[in-house]
């Protein structure tokens, strides 16, 4: 779909304070909106990224902002006050947003934090929200449901398991993500290794990963960004004879490549995981997906078809699954992704929530 110029909307997308887009400290929130971006201009709309410094973003815009980086919410416990260090750069983003809003149709937040939401009330512009984590702490599950029953259409999630965690699923938008699905190529024939992607964090959970790695033997490559090192220091020291490489966090093409080759990937989230975009790239490059069954990921991997949903924090379960892989077409794995999470099926999704907000129109899950 190409939007009519007439019809074209201007969308200021404000992005998550906690990192530079690029940098992989956002994790799947910097894929999610790189992608929903590039989706919007392609379709003929203009559109505007207000980021931290060092943000990049091909072909887009981007009004880098200075400042302090957020704390990332998924580090805190329950009933953790609202905390926003001196000259915060999600301040800074959102004293920018607001002195530009009038040249817009439309402001689309991709920040999990309370500032943003506190503040649609005050903004002319209305204002998307699209949360992209589960229920974390009090302080958030509060101002995202005042702003789901006031601005009613205007918070959207991205699977039915992450709203459910949420005592107003209900009043939330679910919209799913998609990739573009050209910059995945298919492998039919892996190389002997497993794969685990994101950031090096205990709520991850790698440590699982590596030791299933231990006990079938089979090597296991990490990719990501390591926000905790003390935590990865522990696993290797706790794990010094696993078959494991670091090999850093790579850029999307980079990252394509190397997974392609793997076996399976591995995913094990501690906590409710709300999307799994690395679940979507993987079986974009015919990569069955071993998962915990938590969160998101159950609405994404087909169990024994595309891969294994297995018992949460079970490396048991982890290593019958991997024993099953000669089980798992890999062809299937990548017409699902076809099927499922292109990125035009993800456009159609996201563009219509823009549109059905513009026009006051109040659809939910």
């Amino acid at each position: 779909m190409t939007t009519d110029q007439s019809n074209s909307l201007k969308l200021l997308f404000l992005s998550t304070p906690v990192g530079a887009i690029g940098s992989g400290v956002g994790g799947g929130v910097e894929l999610t909106l790189t992608n929903i971006a590039q989706e919007m201009l392609r379709r003929g709309h203009i559109v505007t990224i207000v980021a931290p410094s060092g943000s990049v973003v091909k072909n887009i815009s981007v009004i880098e902002i200075a400042g302090e980086l957020q704390t990332p919410a998924q580090t805190q416990t329950r009933d953790e006050p609202i905390i926003l260090p001196k000259n915060s750069v999600l301040a800074n983003m959102w004293d920018y947003a607001r002195q530009v809003q009038s040249d817009y149709d439309l402001i689309v937040n991709f920040s999990y934090d309370w500032l943003p939401l506190y503040l649609t009330p005050f903004f002319s512009c209305p204002i998307a929200h699209l949360i992209s984590m589960g229920s974390l702490t009090d302080a958030m599950d509060s101002i995202i449901e005042q702003v789901a029953t006031n601005f009613l259409g205007t918070v959207g999630v991205h699977t039915l398991s992450q709203a459910q965690t949420f005592t107003f699923a209900d009043k939330c938008r679910c919209l799913a993500n998609g990739m573009d699905l050209s910059i995945y190529q298919f492998c039919s024939q892996p190389s002997d290794f497993l794969a685990w992607v994101g950031r090096i964090a205990p709520e991850k959970a790698l440590e699982d990963a590596v030791a299933a790695a231990q006990i079938t033997g089979i090597p296991l490559k990490i990719f990501g960004f390591k926000q905790n090192e003390q935590y990865w220091q522990e696993i290797c020291q706790k794990y010094a004879d696993a078959p494991i490489e670091y090999l850093g966090f790579l850029p999307t093409e980079e990252l394509q490549k190397e997974l392609g080759k793997c076996r399976a990937l591995l995913v094990t989230p501690r906590w409710v995981e709300a999307f799994g975009n690395v679940a979507i790239e993987a079986l974009a490059c015919g990569v069955p997906v071993i998962a915990y069954r938590r969160g998101g990921l159950t609405e994404i991997v087909k169990d024994g078809e595309t891969g294994f949903l297995v018992e949460p924090d079970s490396v048991d379960g982890l290593v019958s699954a991997i024993r099953q892989l000669d089980n798992i077409d890999r062809l299937a794995c990548r017409q699902q992704a076809e099927t499922e999470y292109s990125q035009q099926a993800m456009g159609d999704r996201t563009e219509q929530w823009f549109r059905d907000i513009l026009r006051g129109i109040r659809q939910y899950i």
